[in-house]
This record gives C-alpha cells, structure tokens and sequence, in this order.
C-alpha cells in the first residue's frame, strides 16, 4: 500500500494556488451526496481510514452535507469542518496520508469500512493549514459488503428482520455465524444446547477462524455456539431496545433465535439457550438475561461495560454537578489505564469521536438516551465542558442494569435464579470493577445466588485458562442439570 500511496501522492495535489488548507472531495459514479464527508490523515502506510486508533488518535475532519454536488467537489475546510484534535487551522504542520471518505451511513458501524461507502485511494503528501491551497481527492471506490467465509462446520445466518427493516426504513439484517459441533453431520436425530456468544466494541460475526471450532465443546457437552453481529450504524446495539437504534432486542428474540431453531437441531426450550460475551458483549449477554429472564437460561458475562451508572468508568452519573472531563478536584479523568498508568482521558476520547459516528462513547448515548428534536441521540454530557445534564442522565436509569434488578426484584428475581453469573478483572483497563463490585453488593442484599466474582486482572488478560475452564464447566452443568430432570425431553 506504501508504493500506492507515494505514486498517487501527485495525482491528489493541486499545485496550482496556495493559501489556506482546503479539501475537496470528489466522487465518480455519485451525484447529489447527502452525508458525512470525512478526510482522515495518517502518518504510515496504512489506510487512515480504518481509524481511530484510540491509544494513538490521528487527526480528523468532517463536515455534514445534505444535498451537495460530489461531481463539482463537497469542500472540507476550517470554517465548515469538526476536527480532532481542533480546528483544521491548528494541523501541525507535516508529512500525511490523506485518506476522504463519502459516509452514506446506510448501515455500518465504522464509517471507513461501512459497506457502500465511496473512499479515495490513500495519498501522501506535505499538508501545511496556511499555505497548502486546494487539495482535491477523489473517491473512485465503493466499500463492498463482507461476507462470512462459510465452511463444513461455519454457516452464515442472516435473517431480514421485519422488525428493525421498518424502523430504518430499509432491508436490515441481523447477522450471525453458527458454529456447528464435530458430532453434528453423524447423526441426524441428536439435538444440542445453543450458546449465543456476542462479542464486544467493533467485534462481529465476519471474521470468525478455524480455532473457534474448538470453542463448540464445554466439559464434554457438545453445544451450537452462534456468534451474533452487535454492529449498527451508532456503535454497539448492545441487542437492547433503544429509541436511537431500534428494537434489536426483540428483533433478537423474536426473528433471529426462531429462524435459528427452525434450521438447526436444537431444544428450543429457556433452560438450553445460554449468553456470554465479552466487554460490550459481557453488557449485552447480561441486559438480555435481565431483560428476557424466561428466554434465556444462563449467562456467563465477563468485563461488562458498566452495569451501574453509578460508577460509569469511575463517574457518578446520577451525582449533580458531576462533569465527564474533570473529577471533584479539577483533575482530569482517565478512561482508561495501562500498567496502572491512566492512557486515555475522558476529553481527548471525546474528542476523537467528534468528527465520525459509531465509536464508544457515542455508542453508549445512542443506546441509553432518547432521541432528541433533531433526530440525533440527545446528549449526555456538554462536547466542549464536559458537563453532565442530568435531566438526559435520569433517562438512562433505565438502562442501568443493577438499578433494573434492585427495582424489579421481587418479579424478576425468581426467574433469574442460577443463572447470573459475572466476571471481571481487579485492574480492568477500562475501570469497568467498580460498577461490578456495586452490583456484587446489591444482589447480595437481595439475597441472590448471583455469582458476581472478581479476578486478578485487567480488562484481557482476566481471561485464563482457568477462568475460562470455570465457565465452560459451569455452562456444561446447567445444561446436564437439564437434560437429567427432563430424560424425555432430551433423548436422542
């Protein structure tokens, strides 16, 4: 890709008038472009587009354009453009790859891989704010869809929900890879339990390898294991029901798990169809037990986002006065941690995510906030102070799982019953302990058999062998706990 980038680099530039750094930005084959038009620069050989990369942010500038002409040019310059890390006047002066992107959002999570999407060919060139004139980029290719790379034991399911189609207004798909057993071609009659895995932040249901063919044998139980898509155009859908993203909670649980059980040789009963995931996945595989407690019969949640907005990555959302940028002592607040050093802050992650769509913090407000007049997702905290409203805080209660169990205890609990169990590190990277430890308390005043635990480790590396031998025995066991108390029911 480097030699691509140096032979465009000519192409790209216009020499022919100096002055103050503006892009413009083409596209063959599209007219009238009503968007977002994104110029992401990076200093490699890489494709910038496929950034943020969160611990090492390179800047970024967008502009919203309804109506614009893509033949004649859609201009990104400093009057019209958000920018990371600021105004486009303040680039540092230097060596880039310059990459534009067209964003039609018509259903991707990241906008420099969202399918359709029109992009230009990445070119290097010396940018200067105040003197490099004109720079015009033309976006001659088209992102093309990826499709899971089926195999013996790997099938695609993709099932056109009725559900989130008529809320996007468009055919919507809820995409997923089932992971078939070793034993599942030899006989015909034998039925197996299904693990709905879901993975976290930018996972998805494409890039899945031989190794998880492993994955289908827990203690000695052979199980289907479907890796669900979380991915939407505002992030991680979470599969909750929101009003910015629709309802994928019951796009889940009524289209995609009886298209599933229709196709394949399962149970089709609660105590069979078991959760886990990771991160945003561990939230997910959580909310969904919580929220569906007669569907699902177990979940296995590990470093979940927060499950008390309480301590939201060591922010008190319900406190007033409280500010997402800066603590009570004025001091900035970490996002995340390295060896036990703070690498992000809660400002500059901020920041980054202005310019683009679909990253996490964004994420999060697309799923817990209402949609506000505008038809944006209405916002939590202030972009440029940090401060947090507290009216819009209120409405995410909702969402806050330890605050939906405590409240709705005495219907759900006994639904819930062996069947909650959650896993974190002592040092998650991402300050994730706290809100489990909050939660650890609350179910232990409710008198709930929940296994809340709390492991050496940060955000991976809380996953070992041993943590993961735990989890497969115990999903193992609720399954032979089934089978033993139904002989009829799960019978060969």
């Amino acid at each position: 890709m480097l030699s691509l980038v140096v032979l465009a680099s000519v192409a790209a530039r216009s020499y022919a008038q100096s002055g103050p750094l503006k892009f413009v930005v083409q596209a063959s084959g599209l007219k009238t472009f009503s968007g977002k038009a994104v110029i992401y620069l990076g200093t490699g050989g890489e494709e910038p587009r496929f950034g943020p990369d969160w611990f090492s942010p390179k800047p970024c500038y967008s502009t919203d354009v309804k109506n614009g002409d893509a033949n004649k040019g859609i201009v990104v310059e400093n009057g019209n453009a958000i920018g990371f890390p600021g105004k486009l006047k303040n680039l540092k002066p230097g060596e880039y790859t310059v990459q534009a992107v067209l964003d039609l959002n018509l259903g991707g999570r990241a906008i420099g891989s969202s399918p359709g999407n029109y992009y230009s060919v990445p070119v290097s060139m010396k940018l200067d704010p105040s003197s490099s004139g004109i720079v015009t980029l033309t976006c001659d290719k088209v992102v093309e869809e990826q499709r899971l790379q089926e195999a013996d034991r790997i099938k695609e399911l993709r099932v056109q929900s009725n559900l989130l189609s008529a809320w996007y207004k468009r055919p919507t798909f809820i995409k997923s890879a089932v992971i078939l057993p070793e034993s599942y071609g030899s006989d015909a009659s034998r039925k197996y339990p299904v693990l709905y895995v879901i993975p976290g932040f930018g996972g998805d249901a494409i890039h899945v390898s031989d190794r998880a063919l492993s994955g289908t044998e827990k203690d000695g139980e052979e199980f289907i294991e479907v890796i669900l898509d979380p991915n939407c155009p505002t992030g991680h859908s979470v599969f909750a029901d929101s009003a910015n993203n629709g309802p994928w909670g019951q796009a889940l649980t009524t289209e995609l798990i009886p298209a599933l059980e229709q196709k394949y040789r399962t149970f089709g009963v609660p105590e069979t169809r078991f959760l886990t995931g990771h991160s945003s996945g561990g939230w997910s595989s959580l909310w969904l037990q919580v929220a569906y407690p007669e569907i699902f019969g177990g979940v296995w949640s590990t470093s979940p986002d927060p499950v008390d907005f309480r301590d939201f990555q060591k922010i008190d959302l319900y406190q007033p006065g409280v500010n997402m940028f800066t603590d009570e002592k004025g001091e900035a607040r970490p996002l995340a941690r390295i060896g036990g050093k703070a690498a992000l802050f809660y400002k500059a992650f901020s920041d980054m995510e202005r310019p683009i769509r679909g990253e996490q913090l964004g994420s999060f407000e697309a799923v817990f906030s209402p949609k506000g007049k505008d038809g944006e997702p209405v916002k939590l905290w202030n972009r440029d102070t940090g401060a947090v409203d507290m009216k819009v805080a209120h409405t995410w209660e909702k969402f806050d799982i330890d605050l939906k169990l405590r409240s709705e205890w005495k219907t759900t609990g006994p639904k819930l019953a062996g069947k909650l169990h959650v896993f974190t590190g002592d040092v998650d990277t991402f300050y994730l302990e706290g809100a489990v430890r909050l939660l650890k308390t609350d179910m232990a005043i409710l008198g709930s058999d929940a296994e809340i635990e709390i492991w050496p480790g940060d955000h991976g590396s809380v996953m070992t062998k041993k943590l993961i031998d735990k989890i497969n025995h115990e999903m193992a066991e609720s399954f032979r706990h089934w089978r033993a108390a139904h002989p009829a029911i799960s019978a060969r």
